[in-house]
């Protein structure tokens, strides 16, 4: 289903609209509501404020869009279409990582060299032979396992080693970045540092999507993905993490359902955009990122005619 962003006066619009027309003709049931940003705040007034400028950045945008921010040091939380399923595309390779770092503390070893090299190429430059390897290595019980201690209980890989087709929603994706850059359980502070480290090194033009606006005074780290189907278009996902200027916040943009991948990028990079605006106000001497104008990322395998 598509879902287009609008205000409180298209809807009420619409609602008048229907009430009108109700008893003079026959009408088919009216469509669902369209999804709107939800979010809330210990800090006066950044609710309004980011769910008005999330809003308004997707105003007649097409597609299906999730978005999630969360900040620790406002407590403040933001979610669109938090449960809706999406195929992963590369920006499952965190979670792969993850889970490699996972099995190893269980094992109470370090990666091996070769290890190592595979999850750098699978991060920093998204190399899709790399996390084949690792993912077969792996195997999907060990995935499951780890996705279970993780608590993303919706995300499904992806069969037949197609891992680019796991299904992920905006709720364990944010899980997923709540563990990266929090102590925890699951993953040691060592393990956290290093997911952090290679999300941070990523090539430069594929560090698009979520850092699209953020200050030079925050650190960034990034995970993208993209994918084209018959069914539902485009899919294109970006995966943030950032610390800094007394903010301590991450940002999931998932969309699908986008004409092309210049249209899912674009997106993503507005709501961005206005969240780092809203978060960490301009100040003196600070910059803000503009990402490559050629954005690039790896295609996934998919099955034929997927």
């Amino acid at each position: 289903m598509t879902h287009r962003i609008s205000g409180r006066a298209g809807a009420l619009a619409t609602a008048l609209g229907a009430t009108l027309l109700a008893g003079t003709t026959a009408l088919p049931a009216a469509a669902a509501p369209t999804p709107a940003v939800s979010c809330s705040s210990a800090k006066a007034g950044l609710a309004d404020k980011l769910t008005k400028d999330i809003t308004t950045a997707l105003a007649g945008r097409e597609g299906t869009v999730a978005v999630g921010l969360y900040d620790r040091a406002t407590d403040t939380t933001c979610t669109l279409n938090a449960g809706t399923a999406f195929d992963s595309a590369s920006s499952v390779k965190v979670t792969v990582l993850a889970a490699l770092l996972w099995d190893a503390k269980k094992q109470n070893r370090y990666l091996t060299d070769t290890e190592s090299t595979l999850a750098t190429a699978m991060i920093t430059e998204s190399d899709n032979d790399a996390t084949s390897k690792l993912w077969k290595q792996l195997g999907v019980a060990k995935i499951q396992g780890f996705l279970t201690a993780a608590g993303m209980t919706k995300t499904v890989p992806g069969a037949d080693g197609y891992w680019g087709l796991t299904q992920e929603n905006l709720t364990d994706e944010q899980k997923l970045l709540k563990l990266v850059t929090a102590r925890n359980s699951v993953l040691s502070d060592n393990s956290r540092a290093y997911v952090l480290k290679l999300m941070g090194q990523v090539v430069a033009d594929q560090r698009w999507g979520t850092p699209a606006g953020a200050p030079s005074s925050v650190s960034v780290h990034v995970k993208n993905g993209w994918l084209e189907r018959s069914t539902h278009g485009w899919r294109v996902h970006s995966l943030g993490t950032f610390n800094g200027a007394g903010h301590d916040y991450m940002i999931t943009v998932l969309t699908q359902d986008d004409s092309t991948m210049d249209y899912g990028v674009a997106t993503i990079q507005n709501v961005s955009r206005a969240i780092h605006k809203d978060l960490v106000p301009a100040a003196p001497g600070v910059t803000r990122y503009t990402p490559t104008g050629r954005p690039s990322e790896a295609f996934v395998a998919v099955p034929p005619r997927g």
